[in-house]
């Protein structure tokens, strides 16, 4: 799947989720602030159309969603500086993180990695299309509301994160080289919960994005 800005289109190397950015999801979770990002990978092959039927698992125990502001990277570096951050940046878009919780919550229970929980092929639903950043005047500054079956499971502000993007930009880029059409997502707000075949999907976050779509 290739992600598009304008007359532009970029192939996607990797995806870098980064977990406990919001504070009332870190509560929510019964989870501790670490410090520092928490850092997971998607393969390329997790990534789907967010504006498709959503096809999850059956098989795997609950599957969460997980609304988040995805950022698309435009120029790769490594050890990118945070007053150079933005300017590696290319676009923003919209994404869900789809984690089959109950098969992360086993492994964290016996210190094993969760690769499968997050990068299963079609955990990372996204929006084909993003917006360029020079469109978003700040992106700290953007609500974030999904609903489900009409009823609101999620909301928040990006203004709530508690790692800016440049600082993730820098933090991320010293560990892994960033390659151009990489995704950045930046965490999400309280409110995850499961998903149920049947289920309706709205989900929008300001200026970025707003779609309808459903689960099978």
């Amino acid at each position: 799947m290739k992600i598009h800005i304008d007359n532009k289109s970029f192939s996607v190397p990797k995806i870098i989720g980064v977990g406990r950015n919001y504070d009332a999801h870190i509560r929510e979770m019964k989870a501790r602030p670490t410090g520092e990002p928490v850092l997971f990978i998607k393969p390329a092959t997790s990534l789907c159309d967010i504006s498709a039927p959503l096809r999850i698992p059956h098989d795997q125990g609950a599957v969460h969603h997980e609304l988040e502001l995805a950022v698309l990277i435009g120029k790769g570096g490594g050890a990118v500086s945070e007053s150079a951050a933005m300017s590696h940046v290319a676009g923003y878009g919209m994404a869900l993180d789809l984690t089959l919780r109950d098969v992360q919550s086993v492994a964290k229970k016996k210190g094993l990695p969760w690769a499968v929980a997050k990068g299963f092929d079609g955990a990372c639903p996204i929006t084909p299309r993003f917006i360029d950043k020079s469109f978003v005047p700040d992106p700290h500054d953007l609500n974030l509301t999904l609903k489900v079956n009409g009823h609101v499971r999620q909301q928040g502000h990006t203004g709530q994160m508690i790692y800016t993007i440049p600082y993730l930009i820098h933090y991320i880029s010293r560990f892994f080289t960033l390659q151009s059409g990489d995704i950045i997502l930046t965490g999400t707000p309280a409110g995850v919960g499961p998903l149920q075949p049947g289920d309706s999907l709205q989900a929008d976050i300001e200026s970025i994005a707003g779609i309808n779509t459903r689960v099978e």
